[in-house]
């Protein structure tokens, strides 16, 4: 299943806008002639409606003739209008004539080869409408020229005709207006109303497995969006609550279990010596080591952010001490190269000895069971455990870190070691990377934040 391109908000509210904007405008101009043809406003001021029906009507024959079809307004015309009169002329003398042109006009026909448009009436002054009206007009039949009367009413099929022209000069430059008054407006008005949400998506960046306890601001957050900022909230709590009860299962798990590991190891070391009691043993001592990892985890999830001075030589030095019998009688040398007498870095000493700890235990584990398993410490800050076996394939030094991987089926795996030294780094604000030994194997390097000159 695919998921498309979200859509934008901005642009879907300009094109919703301005359909909507369109649509209103052209209800209320509908509305207003619609108003104005029931009230009988149209028809008591508009004086072409004979002059129009005559224009639709007036055509030329097959050969050239004018002549004047019967439509169905011409048949309502003369319905409406008994004393109806008119003459259509065109600019080669042909002329049509019907009715009796009343005496005062008669001046007038006389005179049409020098008038273009005229408003005639019987009295002095302005009437609205005049009896009678001379237009050329454009038809079927050509540029003809009208005289008549002004007596017909206004054709609704007419006005519906000119809609489209009306739509298109009148309602749709507006509407075109006012859209790109709305494609300005909406950025600036969406950017406003959703200022909150931006709030909301900074704090949820923050939302990560050790950082807990974050809640999503509802300061600005629109009301529509409200209910989906408070369920986030609310799964947010939930997992919160659920990832502190899986801390204190592991924690009281691992409590548990070191007493009758203890009890194990006290057991297994009064038989007699067999190379079954020595695995055993060792097995005894990888189940402790992982005990003591579950409960360094759970200690750094509660380190205090405030740490100290600390030599990295003498821990390292430290660690050394206590862990060459275990690497000497694994079939390893141990080598300590410390590039000066003292290197200082901020940390917690308990979390940096475990580090260096699990990287040397890692060395004696998967080096091979020969070789040099080597321990330097180096400025500004770096320490560096390296052994002599097959090394680790550049695409799975990423994965090595997580728990309990393992790098060949056969292997029992880094436990919790390699990965509670990259919490420890982390904690330090520092990184732990792998690279390729002096010769072979493996180098695991730590950098630490360096203490200031």
């Amino acid at each position: 299943m695919s998921i498309g391109r979200p859509r934008s908000l901005k642009w879907s509210l300009v094109l919703r806008i301005a359909l909507l904007q369109c649509a209103m405008l052209t209800l209320i101009i509908v509305g207003i002639l619609g108003t104005m043809l029931a009230t009988g406003l149209i028809p008591h001021d508009y004086e072409d409606g004979t002059l129009d029906v005559l224009a639709d009507a007036v055509a030329r024959d097959a050969s050239g003739k004018l002549v004047l079809n019967e439509t169905p307004d011409m048949t309502t015309l003369r319905s409406n209008v008994a004393d109806l009169w008119f003459i259509i002329r065109d600019k080669q003398g042909q002329r049509l004539q019907e009715g009796t042109v009343p005496a005062t006009f008669q001046p007038f026909v006389g005179l049409l080869d020098n008038i273009s448009d005229a408003r005639i009436d019987h009295a002095l002054g302005q009437a609205a409408p005049p009896a009678g009206k001379i237009r050329w007009t454009d038809t079927a039949a050509g540029n003809v020229q009208i005289m008549t009367g002004t007596k017909g009413g206004l054709s609704l099929l007419r006005l519906l005709g000119q809609a489209p022209q009306f739509f298109l000069q009148g309602i749709l430059p507006l509407a075109g207006l006012m859209a790109l008054a709305t494609l300005f407006a909406t950025p600036w008005v969406v950017r406003g109303a959703l200022s909150g949400l931006g709030h909301a998506a900074a704090e949820a960046e923050r939302i990560d497995i050790d950082q807990r306890g974050v809640q999503l601001p509802l300061k600005d957050v629109p009301m529509e969006v409200t209910p989906l900022v408070k369920a986030v909230n609310a799964a947010l709590a939930r997992l919160d609550k659920g990832y502190e009860r899986h801390k204190r299962f592991l924690t009281d798990a691992a409590h548990e279990l070191r007493t009758p590991v203890a009890i194990l190891n006290t057991r297994l070391a009064s038989l007699p010596a067999t190379p079954e009691r020595a695995r055993l043993l060792q097995d005894a001592a990888r189940l402790s080591t992982l005990t003591d990892q579950l409960l360094d985890l759970q200690r750094l999830d509660r380190q205090p952010a405030a740490f100290e001075k600390v030599d990295l030589v003498a821990i390292a030095r430290g660690v050394i001490v206590d862990l060459a019998p275990t690497a000497f009688s694994a079939g390893y040398e141990m080598s300590f190269e410390p590039a000066r007498e003292t290197v200082f870095a901020t940390g917690d000493r308990t979390a940096i000895e475990r580090a260096i700890t699990n990287l040397v235990q890692n060395a004696i584990e998967h080096g091979g069971r020969a070789g040099k398993i080597t321990v330097g410490v180096t400025a500004p800050a770096l320490i560096e455990v390296r052994d002599e076996g097959g090394g680790v394939p550049l695409g799975e030094r990423e994965r090595i870190f997580e728990p309990f991987y393992r790098l060949r089926p056969q292997d029992h795996g880094a436990g919790l070691g390699l990965n509670l030294v990259q919490e420890i780094m982390q904690l330090h604000g520092g990184r732990i990377e792998i690279l390729d030994g002096q010769l072979s194997g493996a180098c695991f390097r730590m950098t630490f934040r360096a203490l200031p000159a």
